[in-house]
């Protein structure tokens, strides 16, 4: 015969309710333990974990202020802050920290036929020799270079024929002679046929306006083939 439970009902319901609570007390989580305290909002992480990563250039070409009523003066980089870099056939290319090109924004693939592709429309933006002069001979010292100013080219690395800045410091730089160049002959380099290369083939619609800005910018010596327009050595 079973023994009969000698707690009446009122004595069984606190029994059960203090067997509840030492329960809940072992299963409960230590403060300050991992996981303790209340959620962060959506989103948000916990302190030391990674957070997003930054995002990626997509290659476009910094865009400058454009044509300007009155041009002044630039800031050039700092003495010797800038370095020359050298291609195949040791052609002179700029340092892509301090002039990565700048384009103008008043250029663009629609109305090419109204700016670029138009007779005398570079001429008409391009900044005075007054404001040019002086830049350059201060880019030459961002750059080191102690070599004839007569010879070298104060360049447009993205040129104004492709829609690039006329007076952005990011699109111009003291270019050296080409190797081949005849001392005291004035600025004659090579980079000039390949900028009327890439003009025509732009406004004969054989390469995009961005195509042609990127290709420059990154690297003059290899834009036509970059584009298709000459053949890969």
């Amino acid at each position: 015969m079973a023994r009969r439970s000698i707690l009446g009902p009122v004595q069984r319901g606190a029994a059960t309710a203090l067997t509840a609570l030492l329960l809940t007390s072992c299963g409960a989580i230590p403060h300050g333990s991992p996981g303790s305290g209340p959620p962060g909002p959506p989103g948000s992480s916990a302190p030391g974990s990674a957070g997003t990563p930054a995002t990626t250039a997509d290659g476009a070409v910094p865009v400058g202020p454009g044509p300007q009523p009155a041009y002044r003066v630039q800031t050039q980089p700092a003495p010797g802050s800038c370095h020359f870099r050298y291609a195949d056939g040791h052609q002179p290319l700029p340092d892509a920290s301090c002039t990565p090109g700048a384009s103008n924004p008043k250029v663009t693939q629609s109305d090419l036929g109204t700016t670029i592709c138009r007779a005398g429309y570079s001429s008409g933006i391009r900044p005075p020799t007054d404001i040019t002069e002086r830049e350059k001979t201060a880019n030459a010292k961002s750059y080191g270079y102690t070599g004839s100013l007569h010879d070298a080219e104060y360049d447009h690395l993205v040129s104004l024929e492709l829609g690039g800045d006329p007076n952005d410091a990011r699109n111009l730089w003291v270019e050296p002679p080409s190797p081949d160049h005849k001392p005291g002959s004035g600025p004659d380099n090579d980079k000039d046929a390949v900028e009327s290369t890439l003009h025509s083939a732009v406004c004969d619609h054989k390469a995009t306006l961005a195509a042609a800005q990127h290709a420059i910018a990154t690297n003059w010596t290899t834009a036509e083939a970059v584009l298709g327009l000459k053949q890969k050595k």
